[in-house]
């Protein structure tokens, strides 16, 4: 969930877990895709998606759907983020940061202009971002602490000062904390958009899809698509189906046990992307059995993840760790409590833990393949486990923010989310000191160098510790017809930048 979990404490509100209210199995697609013209110029992309929101408004709703979509297409920031993870300006001609970390200073890109037609003041700018700041109900307003002062200095220059270095700013800019609106803007954020990206929100049909059309005033580069339909499709043989048949365009992710129905097809290619999805087991490490270091170590051990990624037909890749290889402070922990059944159930006798009977509560968006395979290997070691999966209406509700669970699993989405185990009220339930002294060092870090080290050091602890099982970084396979151009395949579960798209 791309906010949830990571998107959802008051520290630390995104996980950008993947996540979103399930929907019907079934789907009746219709539509037509526009044919290109001479200049690439065409009429409707259909695009299917697992995840789709419950709410509109960016600014209070949870969970990766919205990141996924309305960020860099309807909504935009002073900077953004290009997919291998670096920064750009966007609103912003440019940027500079002082040598002591402290003053961020943006000059404001000339002819931007809202969806509404008002132009993009510094005034606007300065309200968001305070409001960012100062709503604590805002998901991600934690992230803009240390931010001390927000003031237009003149009509195209924002000036941003911090009480601290913080070597996370800018990235968090990309994201919720720093997005862009209008202050005399009065639309219902929960079901409309007034942003200033390359399309405008069209329509949205709950529990079907959201339609996009072009901007044509966009202040960059125009889209060559004039609209694009955004179908959400949970279950993965119709989704599959939609693609075999023509009724989709595109569809991210595919599932990897079914991939196979669609090799082959001279129509259709499949792409594999690296993403920042963290398959991660949560324990509730708050609540006993999971006090217990001991029991801990042994659901660890007692988990083969090469097992689990082949039953999910191969899309992902062992992790070990709380950090990804796409983020800072990266290191391959895969052999730090590395499957051992025989280790496993020593340890669940010495912690007085034989026979064990566990619940796993997780969101119906993810397979049931998942639960399956983990309850075998569990079984291996003496322990019963039930497995409830649940809408995430629910989910959301019991799980994250009552707490109320033993085991759960989700996907984080979000890149750089290492914050949430150094954040005891998130709802891991982890409290470690030093995780959360080094995790602050690499935040007030002012060489990457340091900042990278001090992440090392805190995830080896919170894997060490076995804080939680990170089962996986998924691997997303796109399945994309031959006359569909510029849809991006790498992190396309966090965000999906429409603004390159074509038809040929």
């Amino acid at each position: 969930m791309n906010s949830l979990p990571a998107r959802t404490s008051t520290s630390g509100r995104r996980t950008r877990i993947a996540a979103a209210v399930a929907l019907a199995s079934t789907l009746l697609l219709t539509a037509c895709t526009g044919a290109a013209d001479s200049n690439g110029d065409a009429g409707t992309v259909r695009v299917g998606l697992v995840l789709e929101p419950t709410s509109l408004d960016i600014r209070t709703q949870s969970g990766a759907a919205l990141e996924q979509v309305l960020i860099d297409n309807i909504y935009q920031g002073l900077v953004g983020r290009t997919q291998d993870g670096q920064i750009r300006d966007v609103l912003a001609a440019q940027h500079k940061v002082s040598g002591d970390g402290l003053t961020y200073t943006f000059t404001l890109r000339k002819g931007a202009a809202f969806h509404d037609g008002k132009p993009v003041t510094a005034a606007d700018v300065a309200w968001s971002l305070q409001q960012a700041k100062d709503t604590k109900t805002f998901i991600d307003s934690p992230k803009l602490a240390k931010v001390s002062s927000i003031t237009a200095e003149s009509d195209d220059v924002i000036v941003l000062k911090l009480t601290n270095p913080d070597s996370d700013l800018l990235w968090n800019l990309t994201g919720r904390a720093g997005l862009i609106f209008e202050q005399a803007a009065r639309n219902d954020r929960s079901d409309s958009a007034n942003g200033t990206g390359p399309f405008k929100v069209a329509s949205w049909k709950q529990g079907d899809s959201l339609t996009f059309t072009r901007n044509d005033a966009y202040w960059g580069p125009e889209p060559k698509v004039k609209k694009v339909v955004l179908r959400y499709i949970t279950d993965p043989a119709t989704a599959v189906n939609a693609m075999a048949s023509g009724d989709l365009d595109v569809f991210n992710p595919i599932d990897g046990t079914l991939k196979s129905q669609l090799e082959g097809n001279p129509d259709i290619a499949l792409h594999t992307g690296k993403t920042t999805d963290k398959y991660t087991l949560a324990f509730n490490n708050a609540e006993a059995p999971f006090t217990d270091k001991r029991v801990r170590t042994a659901i660890r051990q007692a988990i083969d993840p090469a097992a689990l990624i082949k039953a999910i037909g191969g899309t992902g890749v062992e992790q070990g760790g709380p950090i990804p290889e796409l983020d800072p402070g990266y290191e391959d922990l895969s052999t730090i409590d590395a499957y051992n059944p025989s280790r496993a159930k020593q340890l669940l006798s010495a912690a007085g833990a034989q026979n064990l009977k566990l619940t796993l509560t997780y969101a119906n968006v993810y397979p049931t393949t998942i639960g399956d395979v983990l309850k075998s290997q569990l079984a291996d070691v003496g322990i019963t486990l039930t497995v409830k999966r649940v809408d995430f209406a629910t989910w959301l509700s019991q799980v994250f923010k009552k707490k109320d669970f033993q085991l759960s699993m989700v996907d984080h989405v979000e890149a750089r989310d290492f914050g949430n185990w150094a954040n005891p009220d998130y709802y891991f339930g982890y409290n470690n000191p030093q995780v959360q002294a080094l995790y602050a060092q690499s935040i007030a870090a002012t060489s990457n160098a340091k900042k990278e080290q001090a992440l090392r050091d805190a995830a080896r602890i919170v894997s060490e510790d076995a804080a939680g099982e990170w089962l996986y970084t998924a691997t997303e396979i796109t399945a994309v017809r031959h006359n569909v151009i510029g849809f991006p395949v790498d992190g396309g579960n966090s965000r999906i930048d429409l603004s390159q798209l074509q038809l040929k």
